[in-house]
């Protein structure tokens, strides 16, 4: 029997599109072997074609633009060095973009930032440093262009990668001037533009990393493949928090490829000479575990108690005008409970990272969300010091929050220490791996009441709201007992402003099962709330779900949002019998976001979800096709999550283990969506442009949106989450 030969992924996809025959189509895969290895990050050292930390012109007039963020999709490697190449006044046919040095961040005082991929930040936070590097770089190119003409810097502009004099009308390239310009020493740092004077940055671009990622070129933390490299497969104990007691290596004792079992506190190991080896030895073992209390615990329960804890105490994080009294003497009072599961990330990619632990060096190669907090846990970890840490940044396959933590990389590198492993070692996840040891979306149950005047107008609305608090599952204290991420979506981040009487009040309430950030974090659950309620209460007023909600703010974005929604969605065109429209506007991450879905209901309670309009305000946007594409991703990620999106706890441990049971949206069940931007610009408090999150606010409102079409379709409310769990024939209608 001859070896198989194992293909890479961009072979698979070369191999593929022959074979289809269609996939292949206008599409040029490179022949260079070279260039299929080429790295995807920075050197760790100033390069000499460097004009500053940022910018590398190369001798053919290549701009290379570092970013310092991490890429997982959402297109930000892509829109940075727009930003970029905006000050810079280079010729963008001509840029390609590497992620920037966190060994070099560390070293020279965080030059790129704090290189965090979180919260919809990859714009809306980092956009002066990076304009004002390029527009850096392009006063040095000038300022050293001056020098060689011995003419006033005054005379001379940069624009399409040259420095020209007008008065004479001479030119040098930046390839030119590049080794010169390094050695410039500016007087201080010039000013940057403002959107309003933005040539490159707001048109429309096609993705710096779409060739590498459709012809498989692109390498993600999964694809790494280092001389004499190992591969492990882990297995946590399944109740979080326990402890492993032992295991039994005989199963797989002189097992072809094995090399060791590892043990740990919490988990055991398998290092092997390649993966498969390593997690079907892995299978074979039977751990003993001790789970302690936490081991009689279950998703009934806990539903119960969040339930029950809704009559608790709550300390107030919103209290404007008097709620309270307002409900108390309204004629029309509409009170209802809502209730939302945990949910698993479930990155298309599972953690994995690969290190190579050396008695004073540690090498990483990952994709990271926080690349540099990441770097500085790992080295604490090998007992290095953080500047001894090369991080190599690699493509993520999804994060939306997941990849912050770096606990892959934290059992990478504890593996490696205690197995005493001295090549690189690749720790992968595998499926189960990856959805028993998540940091999940909170569980949480909320009530809410409204209170009517006659003429149907919102005089007064109460939340009490309980949910897990993420702050303190990831080890930091709230003392006031008030967590912000909890609040999104029912607190002070709402689009609405004429409510004149508002109450939202917070109970904390933590299992042993660790949560952390999801994509649109607390607005994922709170968003769902607050807009099904709005949409119950518009109803109770017998006025449009749209023009109700038009009465609850002035606020120019909010009112963007929703005439353009209007406008897209021929929102007042009567749908046939069983078919309906349902419509949900939030604030998340410092933008606005509507949708409106188009529903079908059957006879037999099926639901199909056929259209999708959405509109945004984020203020100023860097790529228009950026945008689209997170929305259209968002609304898909947040119907998973609202039709099949649940973890269950059984004896302390996550049920859901794959795909088979933890369903994702398909290709049959996905809307024809339609996105549009309502951009109303501005400037914030301080004077600087606005610039708004989408990753998070493309997510949000689908679940409201999707929920009221139903109930616009059926006369049923959706008041727990997920749909699969509901029959909608047993529903009483409203």
């Amino acid at each position: 029997m001859t070896k198989a030969k194992l293909q890479s992924r961009r072979q698979f996809v070369v191999s593929a599109a022959t074979a289809t025959g269609g996939l292949l189509v206008g599409l040029t895969v490179p022949a260079d072997a070279a260039e299929f290895a080429k790295q995807s990050w920075a050197v760790d050292s100033a390069d000499p074609r460097e004009v500053n930390a940022w910018v590398v012109i190369e001798p053919d007039e290549t701009v290379i633009l570092r970013c310092p963020m991490a890429e997982m999709g959402q297109g930000t490697g892509s829109g940075l060095p727009m930003l970029l190449a905006e000050e810079l006044e280079c010729d963008w046919s001509k840029v390609k973009v590497e992620f920037a040095s966190v060994n070099r961040n560390i070293r020279e005082n965080t030059i790129y930032g704090d290189q965090m991929t979180a919260g919809s930040r990859g714009i809306r936070t980092t956009w002066p440093y990076v304009q004002q590097a390029g527009a850096s770089a392009r006063a040095r190119l000038i300022q050293a262009a001056a020098a060689k003409w011995n003419v006033p810097v005054s005379e001379c502009s940069a624009s399409m990668g040259k420095v020209i004099h007008h008065a004479s009308n001479r030119s040098l390239t930046f390839g030119a001037l590049v080794a010169d310009a390094a050695k410039v020493k500016l007087a201080s740092e010039p000013a940057i533009k403002s959107p309003e004077q933005f040539k490159l940055a707001g048109t429309r671009q096609p993705r710096l990393d779409s060739a590498t990622k459709s012809d498989g070129s692109a390498k993600f933390g999964i694809d790494t493949r280092e001389k004499d490299q190992l591969f492990a497969s882990i297995m946590s104990c399944p109740v979080f928090g326990g402890k492993l007691v032992s295991v039994d290596e005989g199963p797989i004792k002189g097992a072809r490829g094995i090399k060791q079992v590892v043990r740990l506190d919490d988990a055991v190991a398998v290092v092997a000479d390649n993966y498969w080896r390593a997690n079907e030895a892995l299978k074979k073992l039977k751990p003993v575990w001790d789970g302690g209390a936490a081991a009689r615990t279950n998703s009934i329960q806990f539903a119960q108690d969040y339930r029950d804890a809704l009559d608790g105490p709550m300390v107030a994080a919103r209290n404007d005008g008097d709620a309270k009294s307002a409900i108390a003497k309204s004629q029309h009072v509409i009170t209802a409970e809502y209730e939302t599961p945990l949910l698993a990330h479930a990155t298309m990619e599972p953690c994995n990272a690969t290190v190579h632990l050396q008695k004073d060096r540690l090498d990483i190669w990952m994709g990271s969300q926080s690349a540099l907090e990441n770097a500085k846990m790992a080295a604490q970890e090998a007992g290095l010091k953080p500047e001894q840490v090369y991080f190599h940044q690699l493509y993520l396959g999804g994060g939306f929050g997941r990849r912050t933590f770096g606990d892959e990389l934290r059992q990478a590198v504890r593996v490696a220490k205690a197995g005493k492993i001295t090549v690189p070692l690749q720790l992968l996840w595998s499926r189960e791996q990856d959805m028993h040891a998540d940091r999940y979306r909170p569980q949480s149950a909320i009530r809410l009441k409204g209170a009517l005047t006659p003429d149907g107008k919102l005089e007064a609305i109460f939340i009490q709201s309980v949910c897990g608090s993420i702050q303190r599952s990831t080890g930091r204290p709230v003392p006031d007992g008030i967590d912000g991420t909890a609040l999104e979506g029912i607190g002070p981040s709402v689009p609405y402003n004429k409510v004149p009487n508002w109450y939202t009040g917070q109970m904390l309430k933590n299992t042993h099962v660790p949560v952390a950030y999801w994509r649109a974090v607390g607005g994922s659950q709170n968003c769902f709330y607050l807009e099904s309620f709005i949409d119950e209460l518009a109803h109770a007023a017998g006025k449009d779900p749209l023009e109700f909600r038009r009465g609850l703010t002035d606020r120019a974005d909010s009112l963007s949002v929703l005439n353009k929604l209007e406008e897209i969605s021929n929102w007042h065109k009567p749908l046939p019998a069983g078919r309906g429209r349902g419509l949900s506007l939030v604030e998340n991450h410092g933008a606005v976001g509507g949708q409106i879905a188009e529903v079908t209901v059957t006879a037999d309670g099926a639901v199909k979800v056929d259209r999708v309009f959405a509109a945004t305000d984020a203020y100023h946007v860097v790529n228009p096709n950026l945008v689209d594409a997170q929305i259209e991703g968002g609304v898909i990620f947040g119907m998973t999550a609202m039709m099949y999106g649940e973890v269950t706890i059984k004896n302390g441990a996550a049920v859901q283990s794959n795909f088979n049971d933890y369903r994702m949206v398909r290709i049959t069940d996905a809307p024809d969506t339609v996105t549009a931007l309502a951009l109303t610009g501005g400037r914030d408090k301080q004077g600087k442009p606005k610039w708004g999150g989408v990753g998070e606010c493309s997510v949000a409102p689908i679940a409201a949106a999707i929920a009221n079409a139903i109930f616009a379709a059926s006369g049923k409310r959706i008041r727990s989450l997920p749909l699969k769990n509901l029959n909608l024939k047993e529903l009483a209608s409203l």
